[in-house]
């Protein structure tokens, strides 16, 4: 008889569904029962319990989520409350923390990680941004602050491309606008996977050629790259900071100013896919093992509340907001 039960919502397409196998089948092996398919769009909550699928969640002793595409602000409501009464993986403020653009940018700054210049304002504020814009020589990446994929990304040339902007602007719902500095690179990334404060892999991706987006999504490729010391640490550094148990980190060379700059912390990198294996990706068993290992730890600790140490944990001053959770599609 299992030791321990934990619930898992793994994605199945690209090679998900036996990406999970592995996991339960090295769970087993540790007297580990995990129960998957807990998708928390078929989830309710009543009597101080949530149930999915005749399972009552609040027996378990871990909830592991690694699901970006069909993810619902529903389930993210869940995801938040479940976070209180048993660890998660993610943890759900991290998790948050990472979907939001600037907030992210924000804690990597005060971190000292070196990350892109960004200002966010009232988007009734235009002028403001216009100003911030000259110390740019007018050149800035408009970004949605929860957005992924390269999706709703604009390029702005010049100051009074805000102009032209106005409109899209003022019939956003968010009430924020978000600016970030156009950084000279040579259109190419490294993403940095990283498990439980270690060191799974390191690949990178190219923008298709006259694009300047390196996102899969957007047109951009798969490239093998070395693991570069300083890219490793930079990307070990701001998993720490953000807090997250498992990250996707990128990273561009700023040539302006000669350095490393974080520019994305993903809380749901995805493996890689049959297809990226024969290219020669593989570290997807290294990953799994870093899983298995992470929750065979955390379910095997006493069962006190877990917390993040005060220096990642967030701050109460800090605006809290659902996330929208347009995180990246299980594609590297």
């Amino acid at each position: 008889m299992a030791k321990h039960r934990i619930g898992l919502w793994m994605y199945e397409n690209c090679g998900g569904q036996d990406i999970e196998r592995k996991i339960v089948a090295q769970l087993q092996e540790r007297e580990i029962e995990a129960i998957g398919g807990l998708n928390l769009a078929h989830a309710s909550a009543y009597d101080s319990s949530i149930f999915c699928n005749g399972h009552m969640l609040d027996e378990l002793d871990l909830f592991f989520s690694y699901n970006a595409g069909q993810q619902s602000p529903f389930q993210v409501y869940l995801y938040q409350t479940l976070n209180t009464m048993m660890p998660m993986i993610n943890n759900y403020d991290s998790f948050a923390l990472t979907e939001d653009k600037f907030r992210t940018a924000h804690r990597l700054k005060k971190n000292n990680v070196p990350t892109t210049d960004y200002i966010v304002c009232s988007k009734n504020n235009i002028e403001q941004l216009k100003e911030h814009m000259r110390f740019w020589q007018g050149k800035a990446i408009c970004k949605p602050v929860d957005g992924w994929g390269g999706n709703g990304i604009i390029k702005l040339e010049h100051e009074r491309d805000l102009d032209l902007l106005t409109p899209y602007i003022t019939q956003q719902h968010a009430p924020q606008f978000y600016l970030e500095r156009v950084i000279e690179n040579d259109f190419t990334d490294y993403r940095v996977d990283i498990v439980d404060n270690k060191f799974v892999a390191c690949y990178g991706r190219k923008a298709a050629p006259g694009s300047w987006k390196t996102n899969v999504t957007s047109g951009g490729s798969v490239i093998m790259r070395e693991p570069v010391p300083e890219v490793v640490e930079l990307a070990l550094k701001a998993a720490k900071v953000t807090g997250l148990e498992v990250a996707g980190v990128d990273i561009i060379y700023d040539i302006e100013h000669q350095q490393y700059v974080v520019i994305e912390v993903n809380g749901i990198p995805a493996f890689a896919t049959p297809e990226q294996e024969k290219f020669g990706l593989n570290f997807n068993d290294t990953k799994i093992k870093y899983l298995v290992d992470l929750i065979d730890r955390t379910v095997n600790k006493s069962n006190h509340p877990t917390t993040i140490s005060p220096d990642i944990a967030l701050s109460f001053h800090e605006p809290v907001m659902n996330p929208s959770l347009h995180t990246e599609v299980p594609s590297v």
